[in-house]
């Protein structure tokens, strides 16, 4: 399985040279097995994705984590919809009030985008999941609902042994009254234990957490936490605040690992980096 990352950014695109390393794009990862594309999110980096497609492929599986603008606002741009050969399923969280279909054809409509969901030539399915389990050919994936504000799920995927687990917008320590020291009742858990590869929010320092708690995401120190709680092998810090610049995220990590004890590896997203997971 190759897993490649099209975007990390959080919130909204911010590219510039001093944020070229770790990119400015917003969130969106590929899978790739055999024949078989699943995308999670429809940030920015989609569109620089969908232009790396075959104009062969023939199914693509969209799979939204919610419906926030920097998860979504790459779809309008995304070439398969505009192939007539090819099926793009799209997945993501059912709300309360009002169906995953509607709220998609807000963002597909004007003045927000002037190509309306139905007039797109590509043949579309949409489905609706919350704690759900499903399967898109070799992957068996379980998504479930997490701490963030509207509709939001995490999703793990697994094919064979390998567990992918993707959270880019969590807030954990909410909702545990003992964080990070039980599982139980820990939004997220359920998703990430024993990943092989987890992808999760750190977009804060903790003194900006501090100021930011019920924002729906994570800060660095926590994220590492949950890392250990969940018995990961390798995490992705995903989610970069916008304002921060390459060497701002460098410095974030060295100081939230200085008092840390884990033991998995520890990364930074970078836009264009990738992982074969055999």
């Amino acid at each position: 399985m190759k897993i490649t990352i099209w975007g990390c950014r959080g919130s909204m695109p911010s590219p510039g040279p001093e944020k070229n390393k770790y990119g400015g794009n917003t969130a969106c990862v590929q899978l790739e097995h055999d024949n078989s594309c699943i995308i999670l999110d429809g940030g920015s980096g989609i569109q620089s994705l969908g232009k790396k497609l075959s104009p062969d492929i023939s199914v693509v599986n969209i799979l939204l984590t919610h419906l926030h603008i920097d998860h979504i606002m790459g779809l309008g741009y995304f070439q398969p919809f505009y192939n007539p050969n090819c099926t793009v399923n799209i997945w993501g969280p059912a709300g309360s009030s009002e169906s995953l279909t509607v709220r998609l054809r807000r963002y597909f409509s004007p003045p927000f985008f002037p190509v309306r969901l139905n007039e797109l030539p590509a043949k579309i399915h949409i489905i609706e999941i919350d704690n759900s389990t499903f399967q898109i050919d070799d992957f068996v994936i379980k998504s479930e609902y997490l701490c963030h504000p509207g509709p939001t799920v995490g999703y793990r995927i697994q094919l064979g042994e390998t567990i992918i687990s993707y959270m880019p917008d969590h807030e954990p320590a909410l909702g545990s009254s003992n964080f990070p020291h039980l599982s139980d009742w820990c939004s997220g858990y359920n998703i990430a234990k024993d990943a092989d590869l987890l992808f999760h929010d750190g977009q804060y320092r903790n003194e900006e957490y501090d100021r930011r708690v019920g924002w729906g995401h994570c800060s660095m120190e926590d994220a590492i936490d949950f890392g250990t709680l969940s018995n990961v092998k390798k995490m992705v810090l995903f989610h970069h605040d916008p304002v921060n610049k390459d060497i701002d995220l460098e410095n974030m990590l060295n100081q939230s690992i200085a008092n840390k004890n884990f033991n998995y590896e520890l990364i930074l997203g970078k836009e264009n980096d990738s992982f074969l997971i055999q």
